[in-house]
């Protein structure tokens, strides 16, 4: 009898082969006349290693990656007898150091279930945050989320205890949970693997968020490119639906909470919660100011709870295990984990949930394995496209949201896209305040206008014919930097000075300035 076999759905491994591998285990399997018991998962996010072929053992899952579809007949061979022969062969895959070493609470399933199937999610600790909400009632779950010290995901980390406790304690005739989905910063997959992988732990999430803060109605806001992910998410809604998880009686709660996936239009400004709330009413997204917040006067008016997908993620383990259990991770402030994300030029590409306190050089380094090209680190991007660029002598820094803010930059969604000395940061310093321009909802003039005049005045750095004019223009640019930071309406605008300002005073030889001018 062959063992069962594992092979992930999800989009990235299917952009490298997973689906072609698959038809080629059923082809051959068939041609052999083998029995064959082929189950579709969720991608453990190695994604260095996709295609990822799992199989049963006594001792557990074994892996073999990547796999490609021409390797399956010796594949196949190979389980026939000795699987451990085989080139491919990786050992058991819970004992994969780059796996072993993690933390995973929002990522315990990954890898091991089947994303639409509720069976797996029962299976694997699903919904029991949910009935513990409903057994303890809305004012101590509120409590616990504070207790445990989750702080927003999306950037701001915000303290999510507050925000249920203010729109739990405000009247109205409506609420509304929405989940900022739309995962648009580079480098980052957290979101869209959770979405695509473990769709019912977003759903009950937000399940509990509701019949705790007295919304009735949620809305997932999803970006467009993001096909797969809404597809899987809105057939989850309807077996979740189906399960009694949602609708009129939440889980025998006696609460209604019900919940739909709205499509976002690529906008990246859409990403900022109100931007988002006015996309959501069919508005144009551009920024409201504050106050009023959301959690009082939200979407259409209304009290409105907007965290983005991990934070909602985070709140079943929280209640399934306890406040306590969660703030047992971290360090300081930043407390529970964090799914750090490692892309650019790194050689082991993937997903690595640990909690709060790690440095940035174990992520880079001993996860991600250093550079891909294999040539020395110049530095990595940390938070998107307008997080900080950090050099190796400031990697030894924890992954803290203040240990961060301490050196100039932030963590925000915990994306780290990392880089080789080839790397112009004169460039990506360009790239930063042109993508500013290019995306701006338009609202305020700092964002608008400087991210414009800052193009132009890089290039008039760079084409300055002797030192004086660069060292005049770069004195611009740094108080065009200050004047995005401290006066653009949102943090669209006034993160753009964060990549700006770390490449002129980390690698000022790439605009063509002495580091002393650069410091000023």
């Amino acid at each position: 009898m062959m063992p069962s076999l594992y092979l992930p759905i999800d989009s990235v491994a299917r952009a490298v082969g997973a689906d072609e591998v698959a038809v080629a285990l059923i082809t051959q399997a068939r041609e052999r006349n083998l029995p064959l018991d082929l189950q579709r998962t969720s991608s453990r996010g190695l994604y260095w290693l996709e295609p990822l072929l799992e199989i049963d053992s006594p001792q557990g899952r074994l892996g073999f990656g990547p796999v490609t579809a021409a390797e399956v007949p010796s594949l196949l061979e190979a389980l026939q007898g000795d699987p451990s022969t085989h080139p491919l062969a990786l050992g058991l895959v819970e004992e994969l150091p780059y796996l072993k070493t993690q933390q995973r609470l929002l990522f315990a399933r990954a890898g091991i279930t089947r994303p639409l199937s509720l069976e797996d999610y029962r299976a694997h600790g699903g919904f029991e945050g949910l009935t513990r909400a409903i057994a303890v009632g809305g004012e101590q779950t509120a409590t616990a989320v504070f207790d445990s010290g989750l702080r927003g995901r999306g950037g701001a980390a915000f303290p999510a205890g507050i925000k249920w406790r203010t729109v739990r304690g405000t009247q109205a005739a409506q609420k509304y949970i929405v989940c900022n989905a739309d995962e648009g910063d580079s480098g980052t997959f957290a979101d869209r693997m959770l979405m695509e992988g473990d769709p019912f732990l977003l759903i009950e999430g937000m399940a509990i968020a509701g019949i705790t803060v007295g919304a009735s109605y949620g809305y997932i806001y999803v970006r467009s490119e993001y096909p797969q992910a809404v597809a899987t998410l809105r057939e989850a809604l309807d077996i979740a639906r189906s399960a009694g998880y949602l609708g009129a009686n939440v889980g025998g709660s006696g609460l209604a909470f019900d919940m739909e996936v709205r499509v976002g239009a690529g906008a990246y400004i859409c990403g900022e919660e109100t931007a988002l709330l006015d996309s959501l009413e069919g508005k144009r997204g551009i920024v409201r100011a504050k106050p009023p917040i959301p959690a009082l006067k939200g979407l259409f008016g209304l009290p409105t709870l907007v965290h983005n997908v991990l934070t909602l993620a985070s709140v079943p383990v929280i209640l399934a295990k306890g406040a306590q259990f969660y703030r047992d991770y971290g360090m300081g402030r930043s407390l529970g984990t964090m799914p750090f994300q490692l892309a650019g030029n790194i050689r082991h590409g993937g997903l690595v949930e640990r909690a709060f306190g790690l440095t940035l050089r174990e992520l880079v380094e001993d996860y991600g394995g250093g550079t891909a090209s294999g040539r020395p680190l110049k530095a990595a991007q940390v938070g998107g496209p307008l997080g900080a660029w950090v050099p190796p002598a400031q990697f030894d820094t924890p992954l803290d949201y203040e240990a961060f803010a301490a050196i100039g930059a932030m963590l925000g969604h915990g994306g780290v896209v990392v880089a080789d000395d080839s790397l112009d940061m004169a460039r990506m310093a360009r790239f930063a305040l042109q993508f500013c321009a290019e995306e701006s909802c338009g609202k305020c003039t700092p964002c608008r206008i400087g991210s414009t005049r800052g193009v132009e005045v890089i290039d008039r750095l760079l084409a300055a014919p002797d030192q004086n004019g660069r060292d005049a223009q770069a004195i611009i640019l740094k108080d065009l930097c200050d004047t995005l930071q401290y006066g653009s309406l949102c943090a669209l605008g006034g993160m753009t000075s964060y990549p700006v300002a770390s490449a002129l005073k980390y690698f000022p030889a790439d605009f063509g300035l002495q580091a002393s001018e650069a410091d000023q």
